[in-house]
């Protein structure tokens, strides 16, 4: 599986549904194997960050900075494992980790005010100034029992998102 010219067994293709709890379908899997030799420029068995940065949806995510960091150097069944969060069948606990681990981008496991300023930056660019990010976000923390002084572990990123699923469904194209 590691050598991008082969073609996937299907013993390769139900290690790769279990590793991805099994959200997607073997088509699925076949359709984003395919893809991820597309992306695999030089056969190597892994994605670099520059590989992923010719996906222009990707380039253009004003989030892609931080989620280079999560995907440099996926082989393919960590690629499968990371697009996981995104199918329509995966969990709201599966979505809020990987929301948790874009916010969490010096991997500490907590995320502080700074970190989420951060990303309300990266969102929002020139439309806020970082006055109104602050207020946005002492209100929605305040709303959520938190001060600005909090430090939100992956059960509190749960206990938030819990009432309202993030919505980031894509459909993986069966050819």
């Amino acid at each position: 599986m590691g050598n991008t010219s082969s073609m996937l067994t299907q013993y390769d293709i139900e290690e790769v549904q279990g590793h991805c709890h099994d959200l997607f379908e073997q088509q699925e899997i076949l359709s984003l194997y395919q893809r991820f030799c597309q992306l695999d420029r030089n056969a190597k068995g892994f994605i670099s960050s520059d590989e992923f940065l010719s996906v222009p949806e990707f380039a253009m995510n004003p989030l892609s900075q931080r989620l280079l960091k999560m995907v440099d150097g996926l082989n393919f069944k960590d690629f499968v494992a990371f697009l996981s969060a995104f199918s329509a069948k995966a969990s709201l606990r599966q979505k809020v980790e990987l929301i948790f681990k874009v916010y969490d981008s010096d991997c500490n496991g907590k995320v502080s005010c700074n970190d989420i300023m951060e990303v309300l930056r990266d969102l929002s660019g020139s439309f806020m100034s970082d006055e109104q990010r602050e207020q946005v976000l002492s209100q929605v923390l305040k709303e959520a029992g938190y001060t600005s002084d909090s430090f939100l572990t992956l059960e509190d990123f749960v206990k938030v998102f819990g009432s309202s699923g993030p919505e980031m469904d894509v459909e993986i194209p069966v050819d």
